[in-house]
């Protein structure tokens, strides 16, 4: 599952972040949390911006909210809130990464070193 920062960089047309991606989608692995989704529409400021978001999301599997990953997220925030400023967002992408049983590719290592059964990667 690839975190809401490294497909920032790819739209943005950064080097790594692009090459990462296409790489994943090339091998079938460009996986994609429905909050991520939600992250990058968040993030856009015109209907051209949006549209270019809808396009680039379709090129992944974009992979939905259960009541397990809601539940597994509140879990993650009652450990997680006050020890380590854990945020909502960063909850249900990971409680997403374990339920799905997915490695979590990301260059915000910190936001979830401290889940012990989360396997993260930093891929550049």
């Amino acid at each position: 599952m690839i975190d809401t920062d490294i497909l920032v960089d790819a739209l943005r047309g950064f080097g790594s972040g692009l090459a990462y991606v296409e790489d994943a989608e090339q091998q079938g692995r460009l996986r994609i949390s429905i909050t991520t989704e939600m992250e990058l529409i968040v993030g856009c400021r015109t209907r051209g911006e949006l549209h270019r978001v809808e396009r680039f999301l379709r090129r992944g599997t974009i992979l939905g909210m259960s009541e397990a990953i809601a539940a597994r997220a509140a879990t993650l925030l009652r450990q997680y809130r006050l020890s380590h400023g854990l945020s909502i967002n960063d909850a249900l992408i990971a409680a997403s990464a374990l339920v799905y049983s997915d490695t979590l590719y990301t260059k915000n290592v910190r936001h979830f070193q401290m889940i012990p059964d989360l396997t993260i990667i930093r891929p550049y």
